[in-house]
C-alpha cells in the first residue's frame, strides 16, 4: 500500500457520487517524503556532529539536548504492527546516540539484576554498558537502564513574576513507576540577594514536611542578580548561569523530574569534576564523581567508605573554570542518595519532604560558604579552652588513672564515670570522688567534660531514676505507631528515647542537667549516639510493616532498612514522624544541649555532638567519630576537617592517635603533630586499649610530642582570632589550599596539607619511616616559620612558582610556612591556655618583596556569651609598611567594666623580610608596645574560676 501526504478535503453528507481528484498525485508525494526525509536526516547529522564535537568556552561540560517534549507511554495494542516496530527502532536509535556518561538511571534499586524487561516495563532504555564499570544489579557504575529522551516529565503551564522573583504551576498527564504521583507542583523562585537565588517545588494541594531549621525571610528580590535564569516549559527543565561569564551552575532538563508523595528526583549539571561537601562520609576531600553514590542518612558506624555515616549535610561547593565557584543546598532531612557521575552531573534522590533548594554564587569559594552561612546560621563563638589539649578514653578505671594529668585544658570521661552507664549519674564506687576531682581541675585552670548518651534507662524500679520518671510524667519520649513509648536498647540496657523535637523535652533536658551540675559541676557536655543510635533495629515491640518502614524506594543506607541500628522509621515525634526528623536529632539534642549549659554556666556552652545536620555549628562543634588507629585514618582525617570547616562546624577534629585499635608510638607522634592543627585537639581511645596520652610514651617522643602540643598553645592568639571571624563572617578555620589559590588547579585535590586561615601552611607526615615531606607552595613566598622564630641566621624563604618541594621532617618536626604578607599573634606557651594567655604577647610579620604585611587579633575575656554582639572586646588590626614603622589600629575597642580572663602584658615584634639575616627591630617598637600594655592593663585582673 502507498500512503499519499496529500490533504484530503471532507465532504458533506449529500455530496456528489463523481470521483474527485486528490489535491496532489501520488508521485508528488512520494517526492515530498523524499526531501523531507534528506532534510530530516541531513539536519540530524549535522546537529549530531555538532552536538558530539562541539565546544563551548562557557559550557565545556554540555549535556545532551533536552526532549522537545514530555513522551507518552506507547499504547500496547496497537495494530500496526510496522509502525510500532519502526517506532521502538527509532527509540532504540536514540537511546544508543545518549553517552555513557549522560545515562541517567532508571533502576537505582540495589540488589535488583535489571534485565531489558524490568527496564522497559519502566519506559526506560536498556543497554548493557560496555565498560567493566557498568552495574546490571543496582550498584554504582554505569546504568544499564538510563532515561530516553522523550521519558514523560512536567511542563510549565504557567509563569508569573511575583515581589521575589516568579511563581508557576508545572503539570504532567503520565503516571511513572513510583506509586502516588502528584500530578501539579508550584514551583517559586525568590531572587534574594545577588548572590543567591532559591528554588521551592511544592504540592500547592497539600502541605508537607519541611525542615524545622530557621533560614532568613526575603522581603524583595535582588537588584542586580550574579546569576540568569532560563526555564525550559516542556518539558520542564531549570537553568541558571553565570551573569558574567555565560557558565552554567545548574541545568536539570538533562533529566526527568519526579515528584511522588515518598520520591523525588531530579539531575543536574557539573561545570567541572571538582566538588566538595555532601558530607559526612570518608573520603577524599575533593569527591570522585566516577560514579559515586553518597547516602545521607545519620547512622552509628565507624566510619567507612562508601556508606553513611553520623551526620547529614546535602551541600556541595563546585568549582568552575577560570577560579569562580558555587553551591547548592537541599534542604531536605529525609534519607536520600545523592548520585555522581562522569558527565560531570549529579541527580538528588530524597523520600520526603520537598524540594528546596539553595544556590550561591560566590564567587570565591570563602564567599560561597560565607553566603551559605547566611542561610543556616554562623558558628558560634567557643570558650577559649576549648582550643586547648583535650584527654579522655574509654576505659578509666578509678579516679586515679582518669587524674593523671599533662600539659592539658581539659579533662573527659566516657561512660566509665556513670553508674550502670544510665545518665546523669555517676559510680559511687570507682568514682565517688569525682567532685573532688573537677574541683582539683578548676583550681589548676582546667576544665571538665561528660559524656551523655540519648538513651534513658526504662527498667530501674518506679520512683529510683528521676530522669525516666519525670520524663514519663513529662511525655517527653518518642512513641510508636500504637501510641507507647518505644522502647530500644543502647549501654544501659532498654531506653527511652527523648524527643528533642519538642520544647517540653528541652525543659526537662536542663532540668536533669542543672540537678546533675549540682553533683558535679562540669564544664561542657560530649552528646554522642545521637543518630540515634539503637542496638536493636527498631524497638522491642518491631517496627510496623508499612510504607514508612518500606518506602516504594530506600536509600542505599547502611543495613538497607532506615530503621537497621536505629528507632522506627514510623516512630511519633511532635514536630513529626522519625521518617522526616531522624537525622534532626542530633541537632534537636545539640540546641537543647547548648542552651541548658548557657542556663547553669552563664557562659558560652561548649558541646562536641556525634550526629550533625546543617545550622550544627551554631551550637556544638564535631569530632570524626570512632576511627581507627591506622595511617589511613590519620591522611583521612584532614578531608574530614576540611569538609566540616565548609559545612559550617568549623570546631572539629579526629581522635589523636586513633580511637580502636593501639598506635604506633611513631604514628602517635605524627599524629599529635597533625592534631595539634585540628580546631579541636582531642586524644581518646577504646575500651582495653593500651594507653596513649603522651605520658605513655618514650621520653623522646613524649617530648616530640609536648614541643607540637606548645607550639599549639603558642598560636592560641592567631586561632582565636580565626575563631572570631568564622564566627561574625562564616570563615572557615582550618582552611583548603584552594580556597586562597582558586586560580590554581594543582590544590583542587589537595587535601594532605591545609591552611590556617589565609597565611599558616600545614604540611603534616602521613606515612611511617620516613624523614621528609614532599609539599605544594602555591606561587607565593613562604616563610619557614621556625626560622623566622629564630633571632639569628639567614632567613629560608621559598620562592615558589607553584611547585612540590621535599621538606626535612625529623620524628620531632611539623613543617609550618607563614605566608607573605602576614603579621601572626603568637604567645610564650604554658601548661594551660589560662596560663599562657597572660604570658607576652609576639607579632611575627613575614613581608612581602616590598616589605609590607597586615594582621589582626580579636582579644576578649574568653567565655563571656555575646561579647561581639554587646561590644565587649578589642580588636587590632596591625599594618607594615616598607618595614619604616608599625601602625595599630584599634576597632570598637571597649574598656569592660569586670576584669578579662585573658590579660595581655606586653607585645614585642618580629620583622622578616626577604633575604634578611634576621628580624628587623623598629626604633618606634617599644614606644607602641609600651601603649597597648597599658591599654590593654585594663583587663588585666584575671577573675576567680
Amino acid at each position: 500500500m502507498v500512503f499519499s501526504l496529500c490533504l484530503k478535503v471532507a465532504e458533506p453528507e449529500e455530496a456528489s457520487l463523481i470521483p474527485r481528484r486528490p489535491l496532489c498525485s501520488v508521485t508528488t508525494g512520494l517526492v515530498i517524503i523524499g526531501c523531507l526525509l534528506l532534510l530530516l536526516c541531513g539536519g540530524w547529522l549535522l546537529g549530531t556532529m555538532f552536538w558530539l564535537h562541539g565546544s563551548s568556552n562557557n559550557e565545556p561540560h554540555k549535556p545532551p539536548s533536552p526532549a522537545a517534549a514530555g513522551g507518552q507511554t506507547p499504547s500496547s495494542n496497537t495494530t500496526q504492527t510496522g509502525v510500532h516496530v519502526a517506532a521502538a527502532s527509532t527509540r532504540q536509535e536514540a537511546c544508543s546516540l545518549i553517552p555513557e556518561t549522560w545515562r541517567f538511571d532508571c533502576y537505582p534499586e540495589r540488589y535488583i539484576v535489571v534485565t531489558k524487561e524490568l527496564c522497559e516495563a519502566r519506559n526506560c532504555c536498556f543497554i548493557p554498558a560496555s565498560s567493566s564499570t557498568s552495574h546490571p544489579s543496582g550498584g554504582n557504575g554505569i546504568p544499564w537502564c538510563f532515561y530516553p529522551p522523550d521519558f514523560p516529565s512536567y511542563s510549565l503551564r504557567s509563569i508569573n513574576n511575583t515581589s521575589l522573583g516568579q511563581k508557576g504551576t508545572l503539570v504532567k498527564e503520565v503516571k511513572t513507576y513510583y506509586p502516588e504521583d502528584i500530578f501539579t507542583l508550584e514551583l517559586e523562585m525568590r531572587y534574594e540577594t545577588n548572590t543567591r537565588l532559591r528554588v521551592r517545588i511544592t504540592d500547592p494541594s497539600e502541605p508537607r514536611f519541611e525542615v524545622p531549621v530557621s533560614v532568613p525571610t526575603a522581603t524583595m528580590n535582588a537588584e542586580n542578580p550574579d546569576y540568569v535564569v532560563e526555564l525550559s516549559k516542556n518539558p520542564f527543565g531549570l537553568i541558571v548561569k553565570r551573569k558574567s561569564t555565560g557558565m552554567v551552575l545548574v541545568n536539570t532538563t538533562v533529566a526527568p523530574l519526579f515528584y511522588a508523595n515518598q520520591f523525588l528526583q531530579f539531575s543536574t549539571v557539573l561545570p567541572t569534576p571538582f566538588i566538595y561537601g555532601l558530607g559526612e562520609h570518608r573520603s577524599t576531600f575533593l569527591h570522585d564523581v566516577h560514579w559515586n553514590t553518597l547516602t545521607m542518612w545519620a547512622r552509628d558506624v565507624p566510619p567507612t567508605e562508601k556508606t553513611n555515616l553520623y551526620g547529614a549535610h546535602p551541600f556541595y561547593l563546585a568549582m568552575e573554570e577560570g577560579g569562580n565557584s558555587h553551591g547548592f543546598f537541599m534542604l531536605n532531612s529525609n534519607a536520600m542518595d545523592v548520585a555522581l557521575q562522569p558527565a560531570p552531573a549529579l541527580t538528588w534522590r530524597t523520600i520526603g519532604g520537598i524540594l528546596d533548594f539553595y544556590i550561591f554564587l560566590g564567587p570565591e569559594p570563602g564567599s560561597v560558604i560565607q553566603q551559605y552561612m547566611e542561610v543556616i546560621g554562623y558558628p558560634a563563638m567557643p570558650i577559649y579552652w576549648a582550643m586547648g589539649y583535650h584527654l579522655c578514653r574509654w576505659g578509666y578505671k578509678t579516679i586515679l588513672v582518669c587524674n593523671s594529668l599533662f600539659l592539658q585544658d581539659v579533662q573527659w570521661n566516657d561512660i566509665d564515670y556513670m553508674d550502670k552507664f544510665m545518665d546523669f549519674t555517676y559510680d559511687p564506687t570507682n568514682f565517688g570522688t569525682l567532685p573532688d576531682l573537677v574541683k582539683d581541675l578548676h583550681a589548676h585552670d582546667q576544665r571538665y567534660v561528660i559524656i551523655l548518651d540519648p538513651g534513658i534507662s526504662s527498667t530501674q524500679p518506679e520512683g529510683s531514676y528521676w530522669p525516666y520518671d519525670e520524663g514519663l510524667k513529662r511525655g517527653v519520649f518518642m512513641k510508636d505507631d500504637e501510641n507507647r513509648t518505644l522502647i530500644g536498647k543502647v549501654w544501659p540496657g532498654l531506653t527511652a528515647y527523648p524527643d528533642f523535637s519538642d520544647e517540653v523535652t528541652h525543659e526537662w533536658w536542663y532540668d536533669n542537667l542543672q540537678k546533675f551540675h549540682q553533683k558535679v559541676p562540669f564544664d561542657g557536655l560530649w552528646i554522642d549516639m545521637n543518630e540515634p543510635s539503637n542496638f536493636l533495629d527498631g524497638s522491642t515491640h518491631d517496627c510496623p510493616s508499612n510504607h514508612w518502614e518500606y518506602p516504594p524506594y530506600t536509600p542505599s543506607v547502611l543495613g538497607d532498612l532506615l530503621r537497621a541500628k536505629t528507632v522506627c522509621a514510623s516512630a511519633q515525634q511532635k514536630l513529626s514522624l522519625h521518617y522526616n526528623l531522624h537525622s534532626l536529632y542530633g541537632l534537636m539534642e545539640a540546641k537543647a544541649s547548648a542552651s541548658a549549659l548557657k542556663r547553669i554556666t552563664a557562659k558560652r556552652p561548649f558541646v562536641i555532638s556525634r550526629s550533625t545536620f546543617p545550622s550544627q555549628g551554631m551550637y556544638s562543634g564535631h569530632w570524626l567519630g570512632d576511627n581507627r588507629s591506622q595511617w589511613k585514618d590519620l591522611y583521612t582525617s584532614i578531608a574530614g576537617i576540611l569538609t566540616f570547616n565548609l559545612l559550617g562546624i568549623p570546631l572539629v577534629g579526629a581522635d589523636v592517635c586513633g580511637f580502636s585499635e593501639e598506635p604506633q608510638e611513631e604514628m602517635c607522634v605524627r599524629w599529635t603533630q597533625l592534631g595539634a592543627f585540628y580546631p579541636f585537639t582531642r586524644n581518646h581511645n577504646a575500651l582495653d586499649m593500651k594507653p596513649q596520652d603522651p605520658t605513655a610514651f618514650s621520653p623522646l617522643a613524649r617530648t616530640a610530642m609536648k614541643q607540637a602540643l606548645l607550639l599549639r598553645y603558642s598560636l592560641f592568639p592567631l586561632l582565636y582570632t580565626l575563631f572570631h571571624h568564622a564566627h561574625v563572617h562564616g570563615h572557615t578555620v582550618a582552611r583548603p589550599l584552594m580556597f586562597e589559590f582558586p586560580k590554581d588547579v594543582k590544590t583542587y585535590g589537595i587535601d594532605k596539607q591545609f591552611l590556617w586561615g589565609q597565611s599558616l601552611l600545614v604540611t603534616p607526615v602521613l606515612n611511617p619511616g620516613v624523614d621528609s615531606v614532599v609539599g605544594y607552595f602555591p606561587e607565593a613566598l613562604w616563610y619557614d616559620y621556625y626560622t623566622v622564630r629564630t633571632i639569628t641566621g639567614r632567613l629560608n624563604a621559598v620562592h615558589s612558582k607553584g611547585e612540590e618541594l621535599q621538606l626535612h621532617a625529623p620524628l620531632d618536626k611539623i613543617n609550618l610556612h607563614l605566608r607573605e604578607g602576614s603579621i601572626t599573634p603568637t604567645q610564650t606557651p604554658n601548661l594551660t591556655l589560662w596560663v599562657s594567655s597572660g604570658q607576652p604577647l609576639h607579632l611575627v610579620s613575614a613581608l612581602t618583596e616590598d616589605g609590607s604585611a597586615t594582621g589582626d587579633l580579636f582579644w576578649d575575656d574568653g567565655e563571656s556569651i555575646d561579647t561581639f554582639e554587646t561590644n565587649q572586646y578589642a580588636y587590632i588590626v596591625f599594618n607594615v609598611t616598607k618595614v619604616l614603622a608599625l601602625t595599630f589600629f584599634f576597632f570598637f575597642f571597649f574598656f569592660l567594666n569586670y576584669a578579662t580572663a585573658l590579660p595581655l602584658f606586653c607585645v614585642a615584634l618580629k620583622l622578616f623580610q626577604p633575604e634578611s639575616n634576621g628580624p628587623v627591630f623598629n626604633a618606634t617598637i617599644n614606644d607602641l608596645s609600651k601603649q597597648l600594655q597599658i591599654l590593654l592593663n585594663h583587663f588585666a585582673s584575671p577573675p576567680p574560676v
